[in-house]
Formats: structure tokens, C-alpha cells, sequence
């Protein structure tokens, strides 16, 4: 609109500006034009005084009111859109005040409304039970200390553990490994016992590599600077000095040490818990460490959860449907799983989400009195696991948290009771010495 109105007043003014001139045209008749043009001015009358004061105060008038401003069709739409996404965005976050999306259990905040008060570790060099965010200092600190005791092993777990790039700790150790099999093979060769530090492949495949230093100085390589042929400055080196045969003997099974060598990871602490009969029993309440979503994730949440509709409007393939499950599933870390035994008691323990069944079998037989007796366990929807399905507790739908029934294998119980036998004891009593009420 605004371009409309500034092309009339071009043109307005190009009407007004009187003849055009022709470029071969003289400049004298173009200034006879300007004073004829000057001199019909001239004989206009010019305004009186009281005019002249009462264009300007009406002039004033006019610039004291600013002109309205004209609202396009654009301009509606675009303010349209801001007050609608502002009353959504707001909408959102009481709505996220309230209470969360359903399905995406945002953790609660009290944190004596949790089930569980977080996810812990347990250091398996010194025992220590350790929070997520203390695990991997502590684990460094534990492995250093080793050096003491063991040099040769502590130099192993940090090769295996500081480095998280499994390619270069393999290439890193085949390397090493060949340094081994060279002085074995040549125990005489001085050649085969001096490592150049500035060495190319030394640096690119070995110094980078946290650990292995400190593993060829436990197999007594000493720092030493030596000359090189051609150049000036000294050079640092590691040399080993000449090896007996036990000695050779003893590098070998060292070297060995290193190529079975496996990252130190604190084990997931299972928390095992015993509660009396409730009615509480499938209320769970979790903490952020079970969520595999970042902050970033959360907020979209709601965004896909629009799209569901749409999406459920589809026709889906299995193929489909079986992919979106499988996203659903790696949301979750960990799952909590409760175990209802045939006395009402509540057997409860902390997994990681890609657990097998064989691990879930496992905790709960070592719970278990008479362990030796078989049992089967019932997830939700009457649905019966089998131990040996190599599968995980994510792919059975048991993640965040499930409620499971135990339930003893009906035949044997049949053949004991038949035999005369009592009914099995359940849970070991160190377990139920501890047994609380669910909150």
C-alpha cells in the first residue's frame, strides 16, 4: 500500500515539473522557460499575515496527530500467529506445572515421593557404593591407587578404561604387543629394546593412547635421552635394559595380561528391597537418572504427541509400528521391577533397561530361599517370561517400571506335595529383616 501511495506522488511530482529538455536542446532556452515560468509566479498575491498564522497553527495540528497506520492482510495473519503461539507456549508450561504428559513421567520433584532415591554403583576395586555422577572419578582414583600394589595390572585398566575409542586401545596394544615379540624373538638386538619417543607411529598410534606409557615403564623401559645420528639435540627414548629368559618369560605373560585387558565399570547396585502387602504396588515414582532424555528432548515431547493423532489416523505397517515402539523404548536407562510374591510381599530391585530376562531370573533366585526350586515369574497382561530368551527387559515392555507375580513351577510343587513336603520358604531372611511398608 505504502509503494501505491509513494508512486502517485512521483508521478504527481513529475507532472509539475513543467517540459523536459532534449539533450541537444541549449541551455538558454531551458533558463527562458525558468523565468517565465518565475514571472506567472510572481503575479500571484501573495497570502496576508492572518492566513499565513493559520496555516501553521493548522499545520501544527497535523503533526501533533500521527498519521494512522494501515494494517495489511499480512500484518493480521502474522499477529494472528503470535497470539496463538503465545497462548499455547503458556498453556504448555501450566499445563507442565500441573501435571505431566501422559506417557512421559517427568520425574517428580520430592524426592520422598520416590520410589527409589536415585541409581547407585558399586566400585568393584574397592566396594564403595557410588552416585552416577561419581562413578567415573572415583573409578580413575581406585585404578591409580593400584599402582602400589600392582603396577603392570593398574597400567592395563587404564589402558582398557581412560580410553573410550575401543579402535585405538586395539591398535595401541597390537603395537605394544609387537614391541614384545620382536625383543622376545630377538633378546640381543639392542635395536628392539630402544623405543624413539618422536617416532611417528609411536605418536600416532601409542602416546595418544592413556595408559601405555605407564604400562611399558611396569615392563621397566626407563626414560633416557640419546643422541641421533644426523642432528644435534639429544632425543628421549625408552630403553629396556637386556631381559634374562625368566625375565623374556615374564613380558610374555604380561603382554597377555594386556590383550585380555577389560574396561573397570562399577556394577549397578540393585538396591534390593522388601515391602510388605500393599496396595501401592504398581505407584511408581522415579528419578531423572532413569530417563535417557535430555532437556532438549523433554520439550519435544509434546510436540511428537501432537503428531500421535495424526499419525494413528494412518495406516501403519508392522514394520512401522514396531520402529516407533522400539524409540519408545530407548527413552528409559534403567527400569524399577517389583516381583509380588505368593505372600503378598514385594520383592523390588533396579535394572538396566537392556537387562536380559536371564538377569532378572537371576536377581530374584539369589533372593530366594530354596533357590534350586524352579519358579516362573508373570509380567503384566498375564503374559509368562522364559529365562531362556535371550531377550531384553526393554523389548518385553517392562520399562520404566513393572509390577511381576512369582509363581513356583506347578508340576514340582505337585511332586513335593505328593511326597509329603512342606511348601518352600520364600526370601532369604536377611532380606526381610529390612522389610518396610510401601509408601
Amino acid at each position: 500500500m505504502k509503494k501505491f501511495f509513494d508512486d502517485i506522488k512521483k508521478d504527481m511530482k513529475f507532472k509539475s515539473a513543467g517540459p523536459g529538455k532534449k539533450l541537444t536542446e541549449d541551455a538558454s532556452s531551458k533558463a527562458e522557460v525558468v523565468q517565465s515560468s518565475s514571472g506567472a509566479k510572481n503575479h500571484r498575491h501573495a497570502p496576508s499575515e492572518g492566513a499565513q498564522r493559520a496555516g501553521a497553527a493548522a499545520l501544527a495540528r497535523i503533526e501533533q496527530h500521527p498519521k494512522p497506520k494501515v494494517h495489511t492482510s499480512q500484518d493480521a495473519i502474522r499477529n494472528q500467529v503470535r497470539r496463538e503461539l503465545e497462548a499455547e507456549a503458556a498453556a504448555l508450561a501450566e499445563k507442565n506445572k500441573a501435571a505431566p504428559a501422559e506417557g512421559s513421567k517427568v520425574p517428580v520433584k520430592d524426592p520422598t515421593c520416590l520410589s527409589v532415591s536415585g541409581v547407585y554403583f558399586k566400585c568393584s576395586l574397592t566396594g564403595a557404593t557410588l552416585t552416577k555422577s561419581e562413578r567415573e572419578a572415583h573409578t580413575k582414583e581406585a585404578i591409580l591407587m593400584r599402582f602400589e600394589e600392582d603396577a603392570v595390572e593398574a597400567s592395563v585398566m587404564m589402558v582398557h578404561t581412560f580410553n573410550k575409542d575401543r579402535e585405538k586401545v586395539k591398535a595401541a596394544v597390537d603395537i605394544i604387543s609387537k614391541y614384545v615379540d620382536n625383543i622376545c624373538k630377538n633378546p640381543t638386538e639392542e635395536k628392539y629394546r630402544k623405543i624413539k619417543l618422536s617416532n611417528k607411529v609411536f605418536q600416532e598410534k601409542v602416546r595418544c593412547v592413556e595408559g601405555c606409557r605407564e604400562f611399558l615403564q611396569a615392563l621397566e623401559f626407563i626414560s633416557i635421552m640419546l643422541p641421533v645420528e644426523g642432528q644435534e639435540e639429544e632425543e628421549e627414548f625408552l630403553v629396556l635394559p637386556e631381559q634374562s629368559t625368566d625375565d623374556l618369560e615374564l613380558m610374555k605373560e604380561r603382554r597377555d595380561r594386556l590383550q585380555r585387558g577389560e574396561p573397570v565399570r562399577p556394577q549397578l547396585d540393585r538396591q534390593p528391597q522388601v515391602f510388605r502387602p500393599s496396595a501401592n504396588a504398581q505407584r511408581f515414582e522415579l528419578p531423572p537418572e532413569f530417563y535417557n532424555l535430555s532437556a532438549e528432548e523433554l520439550k519435544k515431547e509434546q510436540q511428537q504427541r501432537s503428531d500421535l493423532v495424526e499419525k494413528n489416523a494412518m495406516l501403519r505397517t508392522k514394520a512401522m509400528r514396531e520402529k516407533e515402539e522400539q524409540r519408545e523404548r530407548r527413552k528409559y536407562n534403567y527400569t524399577l521391577l517389583r516381583i509380588r510374591m505368593p505372600d503378598g510381599n514385594l520383592l523390588q530391585g533396579t535394572f538396566y533397561a537392556w537387562d536380559r530376562l536371564s538377569v532378572l531370573f537371576g536377581f530374584v533366585r539369589e533372593s530366594l530361599v530354596d533357590d534350586w526350586q524352579p519358579f516362573e515369574l508373570i509380567a503384566p497382561g498375564s503374559q509368562k517370561l522364559q529365562e531362556s530368551e535371550d531377550v531384553a527387559l526393554a523389548e518385553c515392555n517392562l520399562v520404566p517400571a513393572a509390577l511381576l507375580t512369582f509363581a513356583w513351577d506347578a508340576a514340582v510343587q505337585a511332586d513335593i506335595a505328593a511326597a509329603g513336603g512342606k511348601s518352600p520358604a520364600l526370601l532369604k531372611p536377611e532380606l526381610l529383616e529390612t522389610i518396610r511398608i510401601l509408601s
